[in-house]
């Protein structure tokens, strides 16, 4: 089979490399699609994993081979897949802290080599213990939609760790992939969303999936003064909003100390402030922690889906109250991929979430 190989830093290759073989509880699957995650993006720009791999995980398929102790499979179903599933015994998982879980840090499909997803290859091998992480996908859903259940499920946990009531006020900074589903999925839960972004085009999407108002950044690198004019309209705009009360909690969708510092300024004593871009690690960052201590607010993060969440992660993305169809801008066949990574690293106006799709 084909398959697009890691070989080091900035290095993909199209390959061709032995279709995996499958043990009794395990499953083959024929990839239709696997989109482009930034947590491997980072891996091959910066070679934080050694080679050979084979990257890929928010993967959906068609089951072409399922072993005899595989019960519940069929070949022809149409699934998606999930890479991590937690033991749900550990003391992690009994503190419902899945990510953390040593069973959960394990990548449990692959295409050959070390397990690393392996979505960017024409077959992969679904290992035991993430087998209860398939999904079937229904009849009038495509398989496009059936990846991205894995990016909504990091969303959704995302959104339950925030403690909010009904109309309260959030602002989502960063309205790329992952910005839009918090805003879509803040939006459903009854919350007033304050959208920021850079691109005009991405605000008025935000505008379509329930933000209540946008701003936009005119100036990713401005001078001090510029970053005080932005404050200062971000900050008026709050200030009438909640009538100057102050955010209830901010959505860090964009890896930037400086949208911290601002979002923790601009947050209620009370109010949460949460990390969803910040994983590079050994990065230090200044922050007041009087802000947390005295006036309470807390900074808390998220990371990677919870599995308890796929029933409901499922319901929205299929029935489409989040259509994440919308979002889905860019498709590369599997020979591309370097390209289709390339172009998920360094966005455009035009560019949401790329994905690479197979033909079947």
């Amino acid at each position: 089979m084909r398959a697009v190989v890691y070989r080091g830093p900035n290095t993909l290759q199209l390959e061709t490399v032995p279709v995996p073989p499958i043990g009794h509880g395990e499953l083959l699957v024929r990839v239709s699609v696997c989109g482009v995650c930034p947590t491997d993006i980072k891996k091959i720009h910066y070679g934080t994993v050694p080679p050979p791999r084979v990257f890929g995980h928010e993967t959906a398929g068609t089951i072409v081979r399922a072993g005899a102790r595989a019960r519940g499979f069929k070949v022809g179903q149409r699934v998606a897949l999930h890479h991590h599933v937690p033991c749900n015994e550990c003391h992690a998982c009994r503190h419902h802290a899945f990510a953390q879980c040593e069973q959960y840090k394990r990548t449990g499909i692959t295409a050959g080599f070390e397990p690393a997803g392996g979505g960017y290859a024409e077959y992969v091998r679904v290992m035991p213990f993430v087998l209860p992480g398939v999904v079937n996908i229904p009849p009038r859903n495509s398989f496009l939609e059936g990846a991205m259940l894995e990016p909504v499920n990091t969303v959704l946990k995302g959104v339950k760790r925030l403690a909010l009531l009904r109309g309260d006020t959030v602002l989502v900074a960063g309205q790329g992939p992952i910005g839009l589903m918090f805003t879509r999925l803040l939006a459903l839960h009854g919350m007033r969303v304050v959208a920021t972004d850079l691109i005009p085009e991405r605000l008025a999407l935000a505008r379509e999936f329930g933000a209540a108002r946008v701003v936009q950044i005119r100036n990713p690198n401005p001078a001090p003064s510029r970053i005080t004019d932005h404050a200062s309209r971000l900050s008026t705009l709050i200030t009438k909003l909640t009538g100057g009360r102050g955010l209830d909690a901010a959505v860090i969708a964009v890896p930037s100390d400086a949208v911290v510092r601002e979002a923790q300024g601009l947050v209620r004593g009370g109010g949460q402030v949460l990390l969803f871009s910040h994983t590079k690690r050994g990065d230090p960052a200044t922050l007041d922690l009087a802000t947390i201590c005295v006036d309470e607010k807390d900074l808390i993060g998220s990371y990677s889906a919870d599995f308890l969440l796929q029933a409901e992660v499922a319901r929205l993305v299929f029935s489409r109250k989040l259509d994440v169809r919308r979002l889905i801008t860019h498709q590369f066949p599997l020979a591309e991929t370097a390209a289709a990574v390339d172009l998920a690293a360094h966005p455009t106006a035009e560019s949401l979430k790329v994905v690479v799709a197979q033909e079947q």
